[in-house]
């Protein structure tokens, strides 16, 4: 009970953090896309893509291996202590090769010399990323403090934008305070360590165990970043930062929902990589079960909700100059359903199974269409050849993990709920669609729909007696029946 009562808390936490993650963007994209405008936004998006690459090169796969491997471990602190310093030592060499390679491509590609100073300031994520082991700390799940953590650096960032960009040309200090609001938490990471492993060595170290496994997990995440960025590097190199503005703004709204779909298997890795340690395999099959109709359910409404309403959320958080935006949206919203469910079957049932090589060659299938669809589509349609491109990736990596994994995880697929919440989202959009020709503002209609639309499909779940939700609310229920009995009993 103390396990289930502390999985609740983590997924809590993590929710709590994917809607800060969801909300401060919400409330500083209006602004700064307004300031900079298409050509701003695309130059910071187009950085970030470039800097993304040797960041990953940098992180050589741990962000998964090192969760994975650590919490094996967790409860013995010298093997814990060991088993991060080595990773540490691998993520610094990895650094340093990643700086000089950067340096290289700096000095030598012609088309990066006009904003290089741009380029050096967001690369100052890689040594954060590198020093910050938050891989130690999801291990270990200590998920509370990373969702403090991390808001406390949101709103220094958020007082810092609408103090110091004013102005288009304020596109440096923009990039400046994204990675304040995403990556200097990491200093604080690397001082708080301590309580968790020792800093003073250990011996018996043993580099070499972790470099086969490490391999694929690195292949794993060059094949995903190469095919969530390229789709940016292309549009930029192909066409213009215009271009790349107006796509990274419907792709900004869809990483942001996405942030949300994936909370709850951000937090069940550890957890079921200690589950198969332990062979509890059904606890583990209930885990999946539960995990996998609460992405369907949760990612189902968004991604519906987001192409009805799609050109009031661009005008809502952009302005008129993003109209070009509102189809890639639209085409990209499939992708929730698509990553929500590849989380939950890649990382949270066939990484902790030990199928990495199943995972990878899932992901090197989305980069191959994506690279192929991108290089089709994007001279001709620019922003909708590249949500396209996108679109066609995620199915991909979707379609060859159930292939290849499909008995195992066919029990899980089984458990969800689709009739149920077919008719949710049909009666949810007969409800709502009519509001969005009531000649309303923009954020009055999606105040209104979402009302609607949201509520009616949780009354249509519930009333249909949908069995996750039931059980969610049936333990809301108790918590608060609880806490009015306990602020009763004070009184």
């Amino acid at each position: 009970m103390k396990k289930q009562k502390s999985l609740k808390r983590n997924f809590a936490y993590n929710t709590f953090l994917s809607m800060s993650n969801f909300i401060f963007p919400l409330i500083t994209f209006p602004y700064v896309s307004r300031i900079l405008m298409p050509a701003g936004m695309g130059k910071v998006s187009f950085a970030t893509s470039l800097i993304s690459y040797f960041t990953m090169l940098s992180q050589l796969g741990m962000p998964t291996y090192g969760i994975r491997t650590c919490s094996k471990v967790r409860g013995n602190r010298e093997q814990l202590t060991r088993t991060a310093h080595e990773l540490l030592c691998i993520n610094m060499i990895m650094c340093i090769v990643s700086y000089t390679l950067l340096a290289v491509a700096l000095i030598f590609v012609s088309s990066l010399h006009q904003d290089r100073l741009l380029y050096i300031i967001v690369s100052s994520t890689i040594f954060l990323t590198s020093i910050g082991m938050e891989w130690l700390y999801k291990a270990l799940e200590q998920y509370r403090y990373i969702a403090m953590r991390s808001i406390i650096f949101k709103f220094i960032a958020l007082a810092a934008m609408f103090l110091l960009v004013h102005k288009q040309s304020d596109y440096v200090i923009y990039g400046c305070i994204a990675i304040l609001a995403s990556s200097a938490s990491n200093i604080f990471n690397f001082i708080n360590v301590r309580k968790y492993i020792d800093l003073r060595p250990v011996g018996n170290y043993s580099i070499k165990r972790h470099l086969k496994p490490v391999a694929i997990f690195f292949a794993m995440a060059c094949a995903t970043t190469i095919y969530t960025h390229m789709d940016t590097l292309m549009l930029g190199f192909m066409l213009t930062k215009q271009d790349v503005g107006y796509y990274n703004t419907a792709v900004r709204i869809k990483v942001l929902l996405v942030s949300i779909v994936t909370s709850l298997g951000a937090v069940l890795l550890p957890r079921s990589s200690y589950l198969i340690q332990k062979k509890q395999w059904r606890k583990f099959r209930v885990v999946s079960r539960k995990a996998l109709d609460f992405v369907f359910i949760v990612s189902s409404a968004l991604m519906l909700y987001f192409i009805l309403y799609a050109r009031f959320g661009i005008m809502l958080l952009s302005g008129g100059y993003y109209e070009p935006s509102i189809i890639p949206m639209r085409i990209v919203m499939p992708t929730l359903l698509f990553i929500g469910v590849t989380n939950v079957t890649g990382i949270q049932i066939m990484v902790p199974m030990g199928k990495e090589k199943s995972v990878l060659l899932s992901e090197v299938a989305g980069l191959i269409v994506n690279l192929f669809i991108n290089a089709l589509l994007i001279p001709r349609m620019a922003s909708t050849g590249a949500a396209i491109g996108t679109l066609a990736a995620e199915f991909a990596v979707l379609a060859v993990q159930y292939l290849a994994m499909r008995r195992e995880i066919a029990h899980a697929f089984q458990a969800v709920s689709y009739p149920k919440i077919i008719l949710g989202l049909s009666v949810g959009t007969v409800c709502s669609f009519w509001i969005a020709y009531m000649g309303l503002s923009n954020f009055w209609t999606l105040a209104l729909t979402s009302i609607v639309f949201f509520g009616t499909y949780l009354a249509v779940l519930l009333l249909t007696r949908e069995w996750l939700t039931c059980d969610l609310s049936n333990q809301l229920i108790k918590k608060m029946n609880r806490l009015t009995a306990r602020y009763i009993k004070k009184a």
